[in-house]
């Protein structure tokens, strides 16, 4: 889970790059970095920590050029952070080629392997998008005719990067002295979307980015989601060139996104995540006529902040009032990130307070997005009690996390899920809760579905275990949690400790 964006503009992007990689912060805050073009030469300022404290007026103004990319950086599949491995990620032969990514590759060793032995090329860190760059650099050096780029050179070099590469992919790359290319997995797992803003008239601007909140406050229209397989290059004169580089490609967006990894103002694959969202509280509402009709609610309150437009249409459901319980502390760094069980703990009581008023004698269902480890939501529900909640029932927006998510998303391993393998009740027990209502999948995935008809697959394997991609096998799952469980046991405090639950 990982910010991506790509211009190229009329006037300088720096301001704008690093506008759009605001809007996109939720989705990475471990480092952010952007790109510059001028020409044939490339300004590049990348360091760790949120885009507001990356970039000083001396970086801005050391990055000059009508042309960019960049990245707000999230670690995914058990990586720790490194400042080496903030994006994006530079290459000087045979192009100057920049590159930011957004997902998983999962055969990064065997391509490190091919890199070294076949490709002569080095790897310096353990980040699969210099390997991705690499790969790409090495593809268009085989494609190009004496060094030269045509866009159906730089689309056949794509097309055998789709060959090479396997995993959840959405890329933006910038080649100096060409232009920006972005492309998308053939299993459309991660989102891309392209926009216009057509001020200059016969000479329109383009952006590409993660989601089409960065282009509408930018000033873009939305012009579509780049399709699964599809590359597009945007050269340095501001034209469009798009073609599909894979055979056998297929949309199946990640059902993660809508849940949780989006903003609310989004729309991702045709599909707003606000409305899902809402449609998801009203399959809950359902299910809970339906199946728990003993349950007495009270009160239906959220777990900040995106469970909000779920809970709001669950209470409308049910005929129940809707009540904020809980006020969040902005200024409190996300939980999921600092080491150790004791500190993630410490800071939900820092994160969150709730207001007895709300809770006091009352059955309150409390509603979240999702329950991962557990953690957090065994301590709202302790909350809750100690602020004279008479019972605490919980319902996820989610079906039960039981499943490692491979795709980008930088989720615990089995042994960590608290569903993995408990059943719907003794959950509930493990977090406190009177009653546990989780999300029915298919009631999810129509939830969805319902925004935009022509979505009939998703990538769902940390709901089901099925891997879209059908490489990933018990032995791969294995070394994610064998290279995890080292980490801890060198004292690495900076492996990533996912808990969704206050992770908006």
């Amino acid at each position: 889970m990982c910010g991506i964006l790509g211009v190229v503009a009329r006037s300088p992007v720096n301001q704008l790059l690093y506008d759009g990689l605001l809007l996109l912060q939720h989705r990475g805050q471990d480092a952010a970095g952007i790109v510059t073009a001028e020409g044939n030469r490339i300004h590049l300022y990348k360091a760790p920590g949120m885009v507001r404290d990356v970039f000083r007026t001396r970086n801005m103004r050391s990055l000059p050029g009508n042309m960019g990319i960049a990245h707000c950086r999230y670690p995914t599949a058990g990586s720790a952070f490194s400042s080496a491995e903030a994006q994006p990620f530079y290459v000087n032969s045979p192009f100057g080629i920049v590159l930011g990514h957004n997902g998983n590759l999962t055969n990064s060793e065997v391509l490190k392997e091919e890199m070294f032995r076949t490709d002569l090329r080095h790897i310096n860190t353990g980040s699969d998008s210099e390997v991705l760059v690499n790969v790409l650099a090495h593809e268009l050096e085989k494609a190009s005719v004496k060094l030269h780029l045509e866009p159906q050179t730089i689309f056949t070099a794509i097309a055998n990067v789709h060959r090479r590469v396997r995993g959840a992919y959405a890329v933006v790359a910038m080649i100096a002295g060409y232009g920006v290319v972005a492309f998308r997995d053939p299993y459309g797992i991660r989102p891309a979307v392209i926009g216009i803003n057509e001020s200059y008239g016969a000479n329109p601007e383009y952006m590409v980015a993660s989601e089409s909140v960065a282009l509408d406050a930018n000033g873009f229209r939305v012009l579509r989601d780049i399709a699964p397989g599809e590359a597009i290059f945007i050269d340095e004169n501001g034209k469009f060139h798009s073609q599909q580089c894979a055979p056998h490609a297929s949309l199946n967006p990640c059902i993660f996104e809508y849940v949780y990894l989006a903003r609310p103002d989004s729309v991702i694959d045709g599909a707003s995540v606000y409305e899902s969202r809402l449609n998801m509280g009203e399959a809950l509402g359902r299910k809970i006529r339906q199946k728990y009709s003993n349950l007495k609610v009270d009160v239906v309150i959220p777990i900040p902040d995106s469970s909000r437009p779920s809970a709001l249409q669950l209470a409308v459901g049910l005929g129940v009032p809707y009540r904020e319980g809980f006020v969040k502390n902005r200024y409190i760094g996300r939980t999921f990130i600092m080491p150790g069980q004791a500190v993630r703990t410490h800071s939900v009581r820092q994160k969150l307070n709730p207001m007895a008023m709300e809770f006091s004698g009352k059955n309150v269902l409390l509603v979240d997005d999702s329950i991962v480890r557990g953690t957090t939501s065994r301590e709202i529900v302790q909350m809750a009690r100690e602020s004279g909640a008479r019972k605490v029932f919980f319902a996820s927006a989610a079906p039960p996390v039981r499943f490692p998510n491979v795709y980008g998303i930088d989720m615990p391993t089995r042994a960590e899920l608290i569903a993995a393998q408990r059943s719907e009740e003794e959950v509930a027990g493990e977090i406190g809760a009177d009653a546990l209502v989780y999300q029915d999948l298919d009631a999810l995935k129509d939830a969805v579905r319902r925004c935009n008809p022509k979505l009939t697959n998703f990538e769902t394997s940390c709901f089901d275990g099925h891997y879209i991609t059908g490489d990933i096998t018990a032995d791969y799952l294995r070394s994610i949690e064998i290279r995890r469980h080292a980490k801890r046991d060198a004292g690495d405090d900076e492996a990533p400790q996912l808990d969704l639950n206050l992770a908006a």
